[in-house]
C-alpha cells in the first residue's frame, strides 16, 4: 500500500509544471573607453663575448677514428636465447650467444628460505679476434654454463699438471686386545 501511495505522489510530482526556465542571457557591458597603447620595442646593444682560449690537449682526441664498424648484428628470441657479433675494419671481431637452461641450483622463497632444485640460468659461448699492435693474431673461445668460465686459446697459459702419489699411511697390526675385549 505504501508502494502504490509513493508511485501515486511522484506521477503528480512529474505531471506539475516546472517554474524552472532553461534559458539563460548573458548580461551585456558596454564597450571599453580606453584604447590599446603602442609602446616600440626597446633595443639592447648586441653582446660581444671573448672568443674562449683553451690548452690544446696533450693527447689526441680519438687515437682510433681510422677504424670503423664493418659489420654488426643482434637477434633476441622470444625465448630468452639470443644472439650478437661485430666486425671491425682492423678484423676484430666478436661473437656471442646465449640460451636459457634448467640447472640444478639454489633458489630461495618468498621468506628467504633456502632450497636446492631445478632452476633457469643462461649458458653463454662466444669468441673474439683480434690482431695485436705487433701483428700477432689471438683468437679467445669461451663458454659460461653451470661448469664456470671456461676460456680456451693458444695464447693463454696453462698450468703444468702433476701427478702426486698420495701417501699412504703405515698398517698397524690389529688386535683385540685391551679394555672392553
Amino acid at each position: 500500500m505504501k508502494l502504490l501511495l509513493f508511485a501515486a505522489v511522484l506521477a503528480i510530482a512529474a505531471a506539475v509544471p516546472s517554474s524552472y526556465n532553461p534559458e539563460y542571457k548573458a548580461p551585456s557591458y558596454p564597450a571599453s573607453k580606453f584604447t590599446t597603447p603602442s609602446y616600440t620595442a626597446p633595443k639592447y646593444p648586441t653582446p660581444s663575448y671573448p672568443t674562449p682560449a683553451y690548452p690544446t690537449p696533450s693527447y689526441k682526441d680519438n687515437k682510433y677514428a681510422d677504424i670503423t664498424v664493418t659489420s654488426q648484428s643482434d637477434e633476441r628470441n622470444i625465448d630468452g636465447s639470443s644472439q650478437w657479433s661485430y666486425a671491425q675494419s682492423d678484423y676484430t671481431t666478436r661473437e656471442e650467444s646465449q640460451v636459457q637452461k634448467k640447472m640444478e641450483g639454489i633458489t630461495y622463497d618468498s621468506y628467504g628460505k633456502e632450497s636446492y632444485g631445478e632452476v633457469l640460468g643462461n649458458t653463454n659461448k662466444g669468441s673474439y679476434y683480434w690482431v695485436s699492435p705487433e701483428g700477432q693474431k689471438f683468437i679467445l673461445t669461451w663458454t659460461a654454463d653451470d661448469a664456470g668460465f671456461q676460456p680456451k686459446g693458444d695464447h693463454l697459459p696453462v698450468a703444468p699438471v702433476h701427478e702426486y702419489e698420495l701417501p699412504v699411511a703405515p698398517a698397524l697390526p690389529y688386535s683385540r686386545t685391551g679394555p672392553g675385549y
